[in-house]
């Protein structure tokens, strides 16, 4: 992915995209987990490198869906593959059931630090 000078944060957005595409910028913000702000200037990062369109609502021009670009959907399944594959390799050394409670931890984690005030 370092090929494609592509961050970490951005591969999340991809992904999360490819999933969701024609989200409103706001739904998009909440489904991530993220400010509203900081996911603005990422977006429009990843627009200039023509890598997702920002379209104006057909209903209410304020609103921006977003669209992954057909510059990057084929970039995608490779990426996803090699995603999955690093993956693999990660958990290799556990057993289905530990990976398993990993998971399951991991959850946990995250709701807990999703209901922290910082």
């Amino acid at each position: 992915m370092s090929t494609l000078d592509l961050t970490r944060s951005q591969w999340w957005v991809l992904n999360f995209l490819y999933f969701n595409e024609g989200i409103n910028q706001s739904d998009f913000a909440v489904l991530l987990d993220i400010e509203k702000a900081p996911l603005s200037r990422l977006l429009y990062r990843m627009e200039k490198k023509g890598w997702i369109e920002r379209l104006n609502d057909k209903n209410d021009k304020r609103i921006k869906n977003l669209f992954l670009s057909n510059k990057i959907k084929p970039l995608i399944i490779d990426m996803r593959d090699m995603a999955n594959l690093t993956r693999q390799q990660a958990l290799s050394g556990l057993s289905e059931k530990e990976q398993i409670t990993l998971r399951e931890n991991l959850k946990k984690i995250k709701q807990t630090l999703s209901n922290q005030e910082f």
